[in-house]
């Protein structure tokens, strides 16, 4: 059976050397905009963790919510590490015309409780590799940009390393975020090996 939350890159290997050169500086919207949203994220974290506590269900609009959250930091995510060229929306709802992609399966019918009480505990193991990944996240991102700036390419190994590292982060959210309670595998990624465009 196929993990509940996956993820989808596309690989572009043409890169625009002046939107990578400026990256964060286009980004600085999102900064605000992600800001507020996180804050309405912890409101209905807390809210779902009790819902979940007392009825061992997800309230289906905060699901929603919750899912639109992920796939919006994702997005981020993977556009300020250079993932991607093409500026992220301003929403957490499904585009599949975006080239970043996090498909994630309707809520379970029950919840198993303990599991959710304990999720910080339960968590720890994928919230240090997820931790360790984000470091390779950040060196990747670090040599994508100089190698953007100067060659307008993205190489297909950096994309490689992209793929694999946010696909696991990115189950690893939906862990914490009490959006499954499947622990995610490591060393599978959704997203396909990287290949030049032809």
């Amino acid at each position: 059976m196929s993990y509940p939350v996956t993820f989808q890159m596309d690989y572009v290997q043409r890169r625009s050397r002046l939107t990578t050169f400026l990256r964060y500086i286009l980004a600085i919207p999102h900064f605000f905009f992600a800001i507020f949203y996180a804050i309405g994220f912890y409101v209905v974290y807390i809210i779902a963790w009790f819902a979940l506590m007392f009825t061992a269900r997800w309230p289906a609009s905060l699901y929603e919510f919750m899912s639109g959250f992920l796939r919006y930091v994702v997005r981020l995510s993977a556009y300020l590490s250079l993932g991607v060229d093409q500026y992220p929306p301003f929403s957490g709802a499904e585009d599949n015309s975006y080239p970043v992609r996090v498909l994630i399966a309707p809520p379970l019918d029950h919840y198993n409780r303990l599991k959710v009480f304990f999720r910080g505990i339960y968590a720890i193991l994928a919230t240090v590799i997820r931790y360790a990944l984000g470091i390779v996240i950040a060196f990747v991102a670090f040599l994508s940009w100089f190698v953007i700036v100067i060659t307008g390419r993205q190489p297909a190994s950096l994309q490689n390393a992209l793929n694999f590292s946010l696909a696991y982060t990115t189950r690893a959210d939906a862990l914490l975020f009490l959006l499954t309670e499947t622990y995610p595998p490591f060393g599978e990624s959704d997203a396909a090996t990287a290949q030049p465009a032809t």
